[in-house]
């Protein structure tokens, strides 16, 4: 379990192809410091399980398999050497959940539809598949690359985006996170509030249970 408190950002170091899964190589000083094989580190909002900790001369960076199904479903297979990456160890008990509930689980993607400048802040644009805008609410929290954010606005039927959400973002965000420097077009891993999901599957068995 996560808070979507990026922790910092991380530089991809190795991206290694094989058959249908790729290991990862990440530099990370912070999530490394006390990270152990099996630990849970969330990489653009991913949940991934340290493989391997290389020694010198890459004393910070941690290994991870990303098996096809992430692939395939995560914005991850975009990464190459090089690519900057939010990262965050997984929430110890006891600690603070300064933002919310995130498991590491991608629902799915999205894209920057664009970003909107002011004198101390940043308002961005991003698409929603259809199928995940339900869970979406004015206020309601959202993860995108692994950042636990308050959506704005949400928008359903865009003649030319369809489904869209806003948010907007402090310059601590723009600054510590790779959500300053996505530009249009950008893929996003998003992750809706688990509690939506659960809420819903209550009120499904609720109709079925009253028929």
């Amino acid at each position: 379990m996560f808070t979507g408190l990026v922790e910092e950002k991380g530089v991809v170091t190795a991206v290694e192809r094989l058959g249908d899964s790729v290991r990862l190589t990440v530099r990370g000083p912070v999530v490394t410091a006390d990270a152990a094989h099996g630990d849970s580190i969330a990489v653009n909002g991913c949940c991934l399980t340290v493989a391997s900790r290389p020694e010198a001369p890459e004393p910070s960076t941690f290994s991870a398999d990303v098996m096809a199904e992430s692939l395939d479903r995560t914005s991850l297979g975009a990464l190459t050497v090089g690519s900057e990456v939010n990262l965050e160890r997984a929430m110890a008990a006891g600690d603070r959940l300064g933002g919310h509930l995130v498991q590491g689980h991608v629902d799915g993607t999205g894209r920057l539809v664009d970003r909107t400048a002011s004198e101390n802040w940043e308002v961005l644009r991003f698409t929603v598949p259809a199928a995940l805008a339900r869970y979406l609410v004015s206020k309601g929290s959202i993860t995108v690359e692994g950042v636990s954010l308050t959506v704005v606005e949400v928008v359903d039927d865009d003649p030319e985006h369809g489904c869209w959400f806003s948010v907007s973002l402090i310059p601590t965000t723009i600054a510590d996170t790779t959500l300053g420097t996505l530009t249009p077009g950008s893929p996003v891993n998003l992750e809706v509030d688990v509690l939506a999901k659960y809420v819903e599957r209550l009120l499904e068995h609720r109709k079925r249970d009253d028929a």
